[in-house]
């Protein structure tokens, strides 16, 4: 996943600093919820995505998580 170069703050600029963006961790056995699988747990942790175990199917999904979330 290709991410934007982040733009140097000026220190004079009237315009606030984007704030860095939080990512959730997960470990094993959690219990989540996502927007298209449903409810799941996770089964398997990498340094920048996670498997999770939905009943019918395993899904590898990536950092970040954002329609991944804990129960």
């Amino acid at each position: 996943m290709n991410f934007p170069a982040k733009r140097k703050h000026l220190s004079g600029s009237p315009f606030k600093q984007a704030p860095e963006p939080i990512i959730d961790e997960f470990a094993m056995e959690d219990k989540v919820c996502h927007d298209l699988y449903g409810l799941g747990k996770i089964v398997s942790v990498e340094a920048h995505a996670v498997t999770c175990d939905f009943g019918d199917k395993k899904v590898r999904i990536t950092s970040p998580y954002n329609k991944l979330q804990h129960l």
